[in-house]
């Protein structure tokens, strides 16, 4: 008994951390959110499936380079980067985490990782140069990743510590 209780404490703390904090918005955006009906743990279950299949594709995607398929690169890489964010809608709402990737802690690295995927498939599916396309995807991953430590507390700050303790340095994020 005592393990059910701490493991439904435990869904709750992440239900409490990934809440929009506006359950009972009555707008259209809000609407958008509320109309899922899937429960706590359906999300955190699609959030996985979700972000499971975007590393996949972009695993899969990487291993084009090998075989100089820069488009199929470009295109699987970036399709894995997309499925993987919208992953998180389950965890949020759609519009809510819309909301959340362009707060002002958020925007440079939003803006980046949207540019970095859509120059990511330009340079490798429209203009054909790999180089450029390898480019942006570690422009895309470094984004994402800066992104998605924008989520957990102290994380960026952490990260900047550590760089300038290794380089001497001040970081220029």
């Amino acid at each position: 008994s005592s393990g059910i209780n701490a493991e439904y404490g435990e869904m709750e703390s992440l239900r409490t951390a990934f809440s929009s904090g506006n359950e009972e918005d009555d707008s259209l955006l809000g609407s958008v959110d509320n109309y899922c009906n899937l429960s706590w743990e359906n999300r955190l279950y699609a959030f996985g499936a979700c972000f499971a299949i975007g590393i996949f594709l972009s695993i899969f995607g990487s291993i084009e380079i090998f075989f100089q398929n820069y488009t199929t690169f470009a295109l699987l890489y970036s399709l894995g980067t997309i499925v993987a964010l919208a992953g998180t809608c389950f965890l949020r709402g759609p519009m809510s985490q819309i909301k959340k990737m362009f707060d002002k802690d958020r925007l440079i690295a939003s803006c980046v990782l949207l540019a970095s995927i859509v120059l990511t498939i330009v340079c490798g599916a429209v203009i054909k140069v790999g180089i450029l396309a390898i480019i942006c995807c570690i422009v895309q991953f470094l984004a994402f990743t800066w992104y998605t430590l924008s989520y957990i507390p102290y994380a960026r700050n952490a990260v900047k510590s550590c760089f300038s303790g290794c380089t001497g340095m001040e970081c220029p994020c």
